[in-house]
């Protein structure tokens, strides 16, 4: 069963429905059209033919006086033998609408006050009608004559055929029609199944491809050229995996700093810690070194776990965000203001410049860490006697947010990992320089949970400016 409704829901099915929909649907218009067709033209043709045989009896009946005298055997054997061949029935109405004949013999004295014979007297013109539904033509024909040029209607001849012949051969056309149809969809069909399975083996050949990948039979780009619809999803299944090997790398590279970064510390304090048990009578000043430094690395550790546990609260998205309406202007003060002791041992000057008071809504706790980072880094990687300019703008949409700084710089080949976790761009120098390689990337995903950007531009050893965009109104 489940077997079956995954093969109508496929698009190979799909495909085939069309195809038959495309083939069967224009057959049955046509064969529609026809049968229309053949009954118009049977139907005209038939009441063309009546029309003349009723012309040529008007001009008798008028010749031989049959309205004044309707016993002529010769005018009564004609209507027989016309009402014979079209199967149907022929009334003459005289002037008074009664009626003086019928082949029939069942109205012959009765008047007939229709609204054909009415208008056919008075107008002088004979009518058509055909009725479909009870399968017969009705017809009203003047008998008239011409004097001083004007038309005097000396009777009516009112004439219903059968149109029983024409409705068998109807249905004999449909039965060929239908099946001819029938043969058609079963063509169709199988036509249909056949191309749809051509035109989906490419789609087959990605399937295949993606599930070896799945298995692990494989791990390199697939390609399928075939149409431009495979060829696009392919590269953008491509794109996916080597996005999905990316972060696997990088799933990979972070377990391997976050064990080397933790390990470290506790590499140090097992060494001090196995010096002091290695000795005896241990100074006091030695003893107090060795857990001066024992403490370092504790602090250490968990400035590390402390980082590690921000990005993985900030991980869990705007769950837990505490949008409230702030002052940016004020936040930026107290930032700086807090910096100001730690620029100060390197003479750095700190500035701010806001072009315009802004109120936003933000989390403050967490873009006061990102912030702080942007400043904190600007000052450690700063030179003697540099500075660094905080900016604060706004528009109708955004408030932005520039830290720029005198410092070294970062290179070119760097920039792109800034943002990544545990990277540190002067690996010799990150154990002179306190960090734990966290600050930006809990930058990033602070900004980021705002639904902002960072930017930044770079020169080496002539600055680095980060450039940071956060609506006014934050939108869930």
């Amino acid at each position: 069963m489940k077997s079956r409704f995954r093969f109508i829901k496929s698009l190979r099915f799909r495909i085939m429905i069309i195809l038959v929909f495309i083939g069967i649907v224009p057959s049955v218009i046509v064969e529609k059209a026809i049968v229309n067709s053949y009954e118009d033209r049977a139907v005209s043709l038939r009441s063309f033919n009546v029309k003349n045989q009723c012309d040529i009896l008007s001009n008798q009946l008028l010749k031989e006086q049959y309205l004044q005298n309707p016993e002529s055997e010769a005018i009564n054997g004609e209507l027989s033998l016309l009402s014979n061949v079209y199967s149907g029935r022929i009334l003459i109405v005289d002037q008074d609408f009664r009626v003086i004949k019928d082949t029939y013999d069942i109205d012959r004295g009765k008047y007939m006050v229709s609204k054909e014979v009415v208008s056919c007297f008075r107008d002088g013109k004979e009518s058509s009608s055909y009725d479909r539904k009870n399968r017969y033509i009705e017809m009203t024909v003047p008998i008239h004559t011409e004097l001083d040029n004007e038309t005097q209607v000396e009777g009516v001849l009112l004439i219903s055929v059968s149109t029983e012949e024409i409705v068998a051969s109807i249905e004999i056309l449909e039965q060929k029609g239908l099946t001819i149809l029938l043969i058609i969809a079963v063509l169709v069909c199988g036509f249909g199944y056949i191309l749809a399975g051509i035109l989906m083996k490419p789609f087959a050949k990605v399937t295949k491809a993606i599930e070896d990948i799945t298995d692990g039979f494989q791990d390199e780009n697939i390609s399928v050229p075939d149409y431009t619809e495979t060829e696009l999803i392919t590269d953008a299944f491509n794109k996916m995996l080597g996005r999905v090997k990316s972060l696997d790398n990088s799933r990979q590279e972070f377990v391997s700093n976050v064990s080397h970064e933790l390990k470290t510390p506790l590499t140090s304090m097992k060494v001090l810690a196995d010096s002091l048990v290695g000795q005896e009578n241990v100074p006091i000043e030695l003893y107090q070194e060795f857990m001066q430094d024992i403490t370092d690395e504790i602090d250490r550790e968990n400035k590390i776990i402390t980082d590690l546990l921000t990005l993985v609260k900030l991980d869990k998205k705007a769950a837990n965000l505490n949008i409230d309406m702030v002052n940016i202007n004020d936040l930026l003060e107290l930032i700086l203001k807090r910096l100001r002791p730690i620029a100060a041992k390197k003479n750095i000057e700190l500035i701010l410049e806001s072009f315009r008071p802004v109120n936003a809504e933000i989390d403050e706790t967490k873009l006061t860490l990102a912030i702080s980072n942007l400043v904190e880094n600007a000052i450690k990687y700063n030179l003697e006697d540099g500075w660094v300019r905080v900016s604060l703008n706004a528009d109708h949409k955004y408030f932005y947010v520039t830290v720029a700084d005198s410092g070294k710089g970062i290179p070119e080949d760097s920039i792109d990992h800034i943002f990544e976790r545990f990277y540190r761009v002067d690996k010799s120098h990150s154990t002179e320089i306190d960090g734990t390689g966290l600050g930006l990337a809990i930058t990033r995903s602070a900004i980021m949970m705002h639904h902002g950007a960072i930017r930044v531009r770079s020169k080496e050893q002539e600055g680095t400016t980060f450039s940071v965009r956060i609506p006014l109104t934050y939108i869930v």
